[in-house]
């Protein structure tokens, strides 16, 4: 049996994560209360698990406190037990939740006539921080556009057909907002900067001129040498501690030519050395 756990904040694309899985064949259950998922799993195995059973379950802020405060003792005795269990948390930043409520003209769960939705996220925030904390995979959609949202959850998540740790690099733009659901984030803001090359300035580093440019500078060499160094030592230690996901983030200022050449660099350098290793150049809209 696998189990996942999927959580996060209202608006941040917990319902699309669980229709996706849906589609690839996961059972799906939304909103259970947190207090029933012990059931869930006896019953499950009373009918003779199967290894091959797949079930997504959403636990949000409007379960018991007390049980929200209590989950992750419960999901670590899950994993004690050996059940192939994960936690996905999916969040955004406030001012994205505040847009998306007011387009679709939601009504967030935590609001009254006495909490306002400013109010009612951040109450939302602090419920859930017991589960964020021990999130295998924290998801940021705030950058995301519903289809791309889609298919992360559908490469990272609903694509893991063997054990072992998934890898995504990610390059991203400091000046768009830090990177916050990476475990790992490097900053190459210190390399030589293509934009001041008017000829370089509207490509990226996804183009042949970038990528001459940058490798003729023996810092880029340095840099990718070393990073290539340090992941390559760190990163199976991190797999041999059951971690599930490891994201790593590659950020310069703009995040359109020495972050987004570093990070294709490196997923080249690692893709043959893991079994699910992936890209993402979250400022790159054509991704």
């Amino acid at each position: 049996m696998r189990l996942l756990i999927i959580s996060g904040r209202s608006g941040s694309g917990k319902s699309t994560a669980l229709h996706v899985l849906e589609d690839v064949g996961f059972t799906c259950i939304d909103n259970l209360p947190a207090s029933l998922l012990p059931t869930l799993i006896r019953q499950v195995r009373s009918h003779g698990d199967k290894s091959d059973s797949a079930y997504a379950v959403s636990i949000d802020a409007r379960n018991d406190h007390a049980d929200l405060k209590e989950f992750p003792d419960f999901v670590l005795a899950l994993r004690q037990q050996g059940l192939d269990c994960q936690l996905l948390y999916f969040d955004a930043d406030e001012g994205t939740l505040l847009k998306r409520f007011s387009e679709t003209r939601r009504k967030h769960p935590l609001s009254n006539d006495q909490i306002d939705l400013r109010a009612a996220i951040d109450q939302e925030s602090e419920l859930l921080s017991p589960i964020a904390s021990i999130a295998d995979l924290t998801i940021d959609s705030s950058h995301l556009s519903l289809h791309q949202l889609r298919d992360m959850v559908k490469q990272r998540v609903a694509g893991r057909e063997a054990p072992g740790m998934a890898v995504l690099f990610q390059s991203f733009g400091f000046k768009h907002g830090p990177a916050t659901d990476c475990d790992l984030v490097f900053d190459v803001r210190c390399l030589p900067n293509p934009h001041w090359n008017n000829s370089l300035r509207p490509l990226t580093g996804q183009d042949p001129a970038v990528a001459e440019f940058l490798s003729s500078h023996q810092d880029v060499v340095d840099m990718l040498d070393d990073l290539e160094s340090y992941l390559q030592r760190w990163l199976p230690k991190f797999a041999d501690d059951n971690r599930s996901y490891m994201t790593i983030g590659i950020g310069c200022t703009g995040g359109q030519h020495r972050s987004v050449y570093i990070t294709e660099q490196l997923y080249k350098r690692f893709e043959p050395r893991f079994g699910n290793v992936q890209l993402r150049h979250r400022e790159l809209r054509n991704d």
